[in-house]
């Protein structure tokens, strides 16, 4: 067995092993304890986090955090967690998510099935202007540090803010930023596409619990109204994508009646407008009147 093999076989063992000897590693290898020590000499200078454990029970381990037990990860765990990173990778590129979809990919190996399944995101532009913003985000979150934008809510209301970083959160094609908002004095939800001027500032900060930390995400939502709506079999298939098929009632030949749950705001009227004349809402009435007010200030806008 060669230095490189030996090495290899060193780091293989640690994974595994809590603790392992110079004594013992030497005679697994034929070699002297002098040359062990020298190998664990070459690996630290290789960036693998190796350290000596000291005592009657000492000798060498690797840090947990390098530690994966591929004894709980089957091949077909490991093509599952690469297909699920190769999804975050395309929302949102980082030196550490490409670090971690390439370890895993070694793990992997070159007869992996993942491509069996292939997730594929539509390529809006402004993804690519929200990434660096993102990345503060991160760096923010991690380092304590604080942030401050300038932002337009959903009523045109201009602030500025300065908010205490606590986590990042994908919505349909949305990101946002929960953090605890100074200029509030309470957690907020803010919608990244809505700021403006983003930086993260040196002043640091201790984090503070949130209260409302289990929210889920139809907290970044606005509240739903359930409606009924007429809708012809062109655009069937949208409506049982995002709601499920038993949102359907197929009793007429000719339409079919949705039964699903919608904001009574622009967000859900501009979502149903896009249906055109697919679309009818039949019930209830206040939600009808308020999108045919909607409708008719949209035919104003081209008088």
């Amino acid at each position: 067995m060669n230095k490189v093999e030996r090495l290899i076989s060193i780091v293989m063992i640690l994974l595994q092993k809590e603790v392992m000897s110079a004594g013992a590693f030497a005679s697994l290898f034929g070699v002297s304890k002098r040359t062990i020590l020298r190998d664990m000499e070459t690996l630290g200078l290789s960036n693998i986090p190796i350290y000596a454990v000291h005592g009657v029970h000492g000798g060498y381990a690797i840090m947990n955090t390098y530690k994966l037990d591929k004894r709980l990860l089957n091949q077909t765990d490991l093509e599952n967690v690469l297909t699920a990173l190769n999804g975050l990778g395309q929302l949102m590129v980082s030196k550490e998510v490409e670090a971690t979809i390439q370890k895993i990919a070694s793990m992997v190996g070159t007869a992996s099935r993942n491509s069996m399944i292939q997730l594929s995101f539509y390529d809006w532009e402004g993804r690519s202007d929200l990434l660096p913003i993102l990345n503060e985000c991160q760096q923010a979150i991690v380092q304590n540090r604080l942030v401050a934008f300038d932002y337009l809510d959903r009523k045109g209301i201009a602030t500025h803010r300065r908010v205490e970083p606590h986590r990042l959160h994908f919505s349909e094609r949305s990101w946002y930023l929960r953090g605890f908002c100074l200029e509030r004095q309470t957690f907020r939800t803010f919608k990244l596409s809505r700021t403006d001027r983003f930086r993260m500032e040196e002043a640091r900060f201790v984090p503070r619990d949130d209260s409302e930390d289990h929210i889920t995400e139809l907290d970044y939502q606005s509240p739903l109204v359930a409606i009924k709506a007429r809708i012809s079999p062109r655009v069937k298939e949208q409506f049982i994508e995002r709601y499920g098929r038993k949102c359907m009632d197929a009793s007429d030949p000719e339409y079919l009646i949705a039964s699903i749950s919608i904001p009574q705001n622009e967000d859900g009227f501009r979502f149903l407008a896009g249906f055109g004349t697919d679309v009818r809402i039949m019930e209830p009435s206040s939600y009808v009147e308020q999108f045919k007010a909607f409708l008719a200030a949209m035919k104003d806008a081209y008088s």
